[in-house]
């Protein structure tokens, strides 16, 4: 009596593999809702740190930009400048942290079957976006102790989330795909979070750039971001550096398409290799 033999691969055809990727959708909730669960397990205080992290990044970032150097606000409060920027900044800090990570500590279940590999650093996104929509509450409360209010411009603030959320899902393909290949990047992802955290306009405004800077600065695909949130949480006066802003969302589109294209091409090689 024959057997029929059963071959389990990635999808043969992209078309199957985005299919795969709905079919396997209930695996892609279970791991959201499982590392939000672990996240904070056994924590004293829970969910408030993600409150406490940027509430004090953003009290040391306003004491010293803002009370010490004197910057410019853009017309709004310092805090609420600040953390206009803590807010894209740490979703996509955390997400590049929960995403190189993500294939790594999920060893077992992708060498032991198969699923579309995508599900597990974007459901580590997942993860981030929900620290971010607490964090905004921060926001929410720094607009109500200031009596900001935000003009017509905050309307336009989920078109805005959508390219943090390129730019996160991108550059994290990218190292969940690296830290396969090269452990080294365990080491060198906490590097880049807080190199970059320097090197982007969190802490001040962007206009500070000298003009004959500004378009250099802005190959900073967090610029764009950072800007665009500013732009519709403080309005008119946070003007947009239209340029650079234009090319670093092009920037996170280019880091966001050959992200995928690099995961697709070696994501073959994870059972192998983890």
């Amino acid at each position: 009596m024959k057997t029929k033999e059963l071959t389990i691969e990635a999808g043969r055809a992209e078309k199957q593999y985005w299919q795969d990727l709905w079919t396997y959708r209930e695996l892609f909730y279970f791991l959201a809702w499982r590392d939000i669960l672990v996240r904070y397990k056994q924590t004293a205080i829970g969910l408030a740190w993600a409150l406490i992290r940027p509430f004090l990044t953003m009290v040391v970032f306003t004491v010293v930009f803002g009370n010490l150097a004197k910057l410019p606000s853009e017309g709004a409060p310092y805090p609420i400048l600040v953390f206009s920027a803590m807010l894209p900044w740490q979703f996509f800090a955390n997400a590049l942290s929960e995403c190189s990570n993500s294939l790594i500590s999920n060893s077992n279940l992708i060498s032991k079957v198969y699923f579309p590999r995508l599900i597990v650093p974007t459901s580590a996104v997942i993860v981030s976006f929900v620290d971010f929509m607490i964090s905004g509450i921060i926001l929410l409360g720094l607009m109500a102790w200031y009596n900001f209010v935000p003009d017509w411009r905050i309307l336009t603030l989920p078109l805005f989330v959508l390219i943090a959320f390129a730019a996160s899902i991108g550059t994290g393909l990218w190292l969940a795909a690296l830290n396969v290949q090269y452990r080294d990047f365990r080491y060198i992802v906490p590097f880049i979070v807080q190199f970059g955290l320097y090197i982007s306009p969190v802490g001040f405004s962007s206009s500070i750039v000298p003009e004959q800077w500004r378009l250099l600065y802005s190959l900073n695909p967090m610029v764009g971001v950072i800007d665009g949130f500013r732009w519709a949480i403080i309005g008119k006066d946070a003007a947009i550096y239209w340029p650079g802003f234009t090319l670093s969302v092009g920037l996170v589109f280019v880091v966001l398409i050959t992200g995928i294209w690099y995961f697709r091409r070696m994501e073959r090689t994870f059972a192998d290799v983890i």
